[in-house]
């Protein structure tokens, strides 16, 4: 059986703080969830994260000051440890949905993706040196238009106006092949 969760004491000669280990599950469970899953992107772990928490929490009660901040710290440290431990397992995992979804695809459609990649690199390639950078640093790299200003040392306005001129020039050459909406 557990022992029962003591009040805890306030510092700066506050009231008695009501928070039990059951209220506090009440309250923080659900917004746990919610944060270990956007970390980890998947539900079942984190569910489990969370319970192993609580539990760690139930065992250290007196010996911690700021249950919810532990809470949340505790949460943090536990998914990247099993991100860490299981990263084979992580990258494994999105190789086979890359792969099924490969697999669910019709030739047709894997020819259509095909062409277009081949043309959407066409039309880099035709574009100058600087703004072909700037298309690779943002879509490529992933850098924020901050980074691709320092990089490249055009202002932050300026690298917005080009990729989205040069997005717009591509999307009209892709038009007319009838590569619009493609996935």
């Amino acid at each position: 059986m557990l022992k029962p969760s003591p009040q805890r004491n306030l510092s700066g000669g506050q009231e008695v703080c009501e928070h039990t280990l059951r209220s506090l599950f009440d309250e923080e469970e659900t917004p746990l969830l919610r944060y270990a899953h956007s970390l980890i992107g998947r539900r079942a772990v984190a569910e489990e994260i969370v319970q192993e928490v609580f539990l760690q929490l139930h065992v250290r009660w007196d010996n911690i000051d700021s249950p919810k901040a532990w809470l949340y710290q505790s949460v943090r440290n536990r998914v990247f440890n099993y991100l860490r431990d299981n990263r084979k397992e992580t990258i494994s995992n999105q190789h086979e949905e890359t792969a099924s979804n490969m697999d669910l695809e019709s030739p047709e459609t894997a020819l259509m993706r095909m062409e277009a990649t081949g043309t959407l690199r066409k039309c880099l390639e035709e574009l100058n040196d600087t703004d072909r950078q700037l298309v690779k640093l943002k879509y490529f790299d992933g850098l924020k238009y901050r980074d691709i200003s320092e990089q490249t040392g055009l202002s932050i306005g300026n690298v917005g106006y080009r990729l989205h001129h040069i997005l717009k020039e591509l999307a009209q050459k892709l038009s007319p092949l009838g590569m619009d909406n493609l996935s």
